[in-house]
C-alpha cells in the first residue's frame, strides 16, 4: 500500500509586495510518517517554507497541501484550526511562555485544541500526558515540574518545547532549527529522542537545519538551497 501524503507543493512561490520571489518550488511530497531532513542556510527560504506549510504565509501561486487541506485556498479560519489540532512547531528560540511552570507550557496546545485535549483524555488527561512526554525527553524531577521554564537550561528549555509541540499527538512535527543551541552530544541525543517520540505516535516530521551533518539521522534529506530555484537564482546573479 502506497503511504499517504501529508504534505505536497507544486509550483509554489512567494514573494513580498513589490520584492522578488524568496521562494519558487516546482514540488516537495512528504509522506505521512516520514522523517525529513531540510537543510536550510541562511537564505535558503526555510523560514519562508516553514510559514507556508504552518498556514501562517500564503503563497503568491501553486498548491500547499497540508494533510489533506489546501493551505492556499484554505481561509485564515481554516488554516489556524489545522495548525492549532493537528501540527505541532518546535521553534528555533522555543518561544516558551516565560511566566507560566514548565507543567504549564506543555499542556498550553490543549487549551487551544479541544481534539488534542480529547486525544490525550485516552491516556489520562492532559496534566498526566504532559508529565509522560517530559519523562520520556528526560524531565521527569516532580521539582522541575512546577519550575517556571526561565529558570532552565537551554538544553532543558529544548525538550519542553519538543513536549509542547507532541502533545495531543499532532500529524505533523515542524522543527525549525531546535539544536542550534547545543552541543554535539547534547544535539544527538536530543534528535534520537525526537524521532523516537514521532515514530512512536506516526507523526510525520519535518525538521530543518543548517548543519548537514545531521542528515543520517533522519528516512531522507534535502537541500533548501537546491529545492527553491529562487535560491539558486539568486546565487548566480
Amino acid at each position: 500500500m502506497e503511504p499517504q501524503t501529508c504534505i505536497e507543493l507544486r509550483d509554489v512561490t512567494f514573494a513580498w509586495p513589490g520584492e522578488p520571489a524568496l521562494l519558487d518550488i516546482s514540488r516537495l511530497t512528504v509522506s505521512q510518517g516520514e522523517k525529513l531532513f531540510l537543510k536550510g542556510a541562511s537564505g535558503s527560504g526555510k523560514s519562508t517554507l516553514l510559514g507556508l506549510i504552518a498556514g501562517v504565509l500564503s503563497p503568491r501561486s501553486g498548491l500547499i497541501s497540508v494533510l489533506g487541506q489546501d493551505q492556499a485556498q484554505a481561509g485564515g479560519s481554516q488554516r489556524d484550526h489545522l495548525r492549532a489540532n493537528r501540527l505541532g512547531v518546535i521553534f528555533q528560540m522555543f518561544n516558551l511562555v516565560p511566566y507560566l511552570s514548565v507543567l504549564q507550557n506543555v499542556a498550553l496546545p490543549c487549551r487551544f485544541s479541544p481534539d488534542r485535549a480529547r486525544r490525550v483524555s485516552e491516556n489520562g488527561g492532559v496534566n498526566a500526558e504532559a508529565r509522560r512526554l517530559l519523562a520520556q525527553l528526560g524531565l521527569h524531577e516532580p521539582s522541575l515540574l512546577s519550575r517556571s521554564v526561565s529558570a532552565l537550561s537551554v538544553g532543558q528549555q529544548q525538550r519542553v518545547a519538543a513536549a509542547r509541540a507532541l502533545i495531543g499527538q499532532p500529524d505533523l512535527v515542524i522543527a525549525d532549527e531546535p539544536t542550534s543551541a547545543l552541543d554535539a552530544d547534547s544535539r544527538d541525543r536530543f534528535i534520537a529522542l525526537l524521532n523516537a517520540q514521532v515514530e512512536a505516535s506516526g507523526a510525520t516530521l519535518v525538521f530543518v537545519s543548517h548543519d548537514g551533518g545531521l542528515a543520517g539521522q533522519f528516512d531522507r534529506a534535502l537541500d533548501l538551497t537546491t529545492l527553491n530555484r529562487a535560491a539558486r537564482r539568486q546565487r548566480t546573479d
